[in-house]
């Protein structure tokens, strides 16, 4: 397993569940849910096998060496398993703030969607608040995935802004929507 020289803890566990830093194994399989969810990432085209590659031969792996990385990614298992990816990105270390990011098995949408991010919260709020002290974490979403909202309401997060017509999907303009928690340990 690789680690990140920033963390002095690699893993967060939440009973069966846990993130572990990026494993190279799970590539694949993130990039198919990437592909098949490309309508709600900030994506512009379908991932290859060869760009997913590059960006773990090129991107990921010097992440783990940095002091302060740009990101910081996780596999999300259940079981062992890789059901999902995600961590901070975008983490700003003077202003103590990182946007979350995390997409799960397509195929566990429909029935796990909102217990899956409200475990993926809690895993990544341990990272944020506890390990990395940072002040602030949000997430910055398409307003296409309404069930999204309801499970960060119900962790504690409050919409702090709403971009209105921020962008372009499906011949029309839609908005995003920035929802954020501020660490409570002083």
């Amino acid at each position: 397993m690789a680690i990140y020289s920033c963390l002095k803890r690699q893993s967060f566990e939440m009973g069966i569940f846990k993130i572990v830093p990026i494993r190279y194994e799970d590539r694949l399989d993130i990039m198919k849910w990437r592909n098949e969810q490309i309508y709600h990432l900030r994506q512009d085209k379908p991932l290859t096998v060869a760009n997913q590659d590059y960006y773990f031969n090129n991107v990921v792996k010097v992440l783990f060496s940095q002091e302060k990385p740009s990101q910081i990614l996780f596999s999300f298992l259940e079981n062992e398993i890789c059901v999902g990816y995600g961590g901070l990105v975008h983490i700003n270390w003077i202003d103590k703030n990182a946007e979350i990011s995390f997409i799960m098995n397509t195929i566990l949408e429909t029935n796990y969607f909102e217990s899956y991010w409200k475990i993926y919260l809690g895993l990544i709020e341990q990272l944020a608040f506890e390990e990395l002290k940072l002040h602030k974490i949000y997430t910055y979403a398409f307003d296409l995935r309404p069930k999204l909202y309801t499970a960060l309401h119900e962790v504690g997060f409050v919409e702090d802004a709403r971009l209105n017509q921020h962008c372009f999907f499906e011949n029309k303009f839609i908005d995003v929507v920035i929802h954020s928690k501020i660490s409570s340990i002083c």
